[in-house]
């Protein structure tokens, strides 16, 4: 089984964003930190699971078990909808990959579980273009 972190940084509405992913399981142990066009909050962390499952997928079409801090984002997923549709681009292709694995599924955790994944998305705000 993969366990995925995920977690989406803005500094601003829409401003300098990141996103930071921690993967670890079936001899795993991956770290992804990565800036993204300028955007609000909740996009990057769409942008950050599905960037997630992306990498997920090129390991395992297993068990995934991933979480993120957003309850926005793992109700949609949980819902398979979003009611702003900005969302919902990012949504059906994280529907769409998380259908290929066995098993998947999503969980909210507090910002103190998800320290990992965090650390990364804010280190990505401040990378140097």
């Amino acid at each position: 089984m993969l366990e995925l972190y995920v977690d989406g940084a803005s500094a601003g509405n829409p401003g300098k964003s990141g996103i930071g992913i921690f993967i670890k399981g079936e001899g795993h142990h991956l770290k992804f930190s990565e800036s993204i066009e300028p955007t609000d909050n909740h996009s990057a962390e769409f942008q950050a699971l599905l960037r997630g499952v992306e990498e997920a997928a090129k390991l395992t079409n297993g068990i995934v078990s991933a979480r993120s801090d957003s309850q926005l984002v793992v109700r949609a997923v949980e819902k398979e909808f979003v009611k702003n549709e900005i969302y919902s681009e990012y949504l059906s292709k994280i529907i769409a990959i998380t259908k290929t694995f066995d098993l998947f599924f999503i969980k909210w955790i507090p910002d103190n579980e998800n320290r990992s994944a965090d650390a990364l998305a804010r280190e990505a705000i401040h990378k140097k273009d």
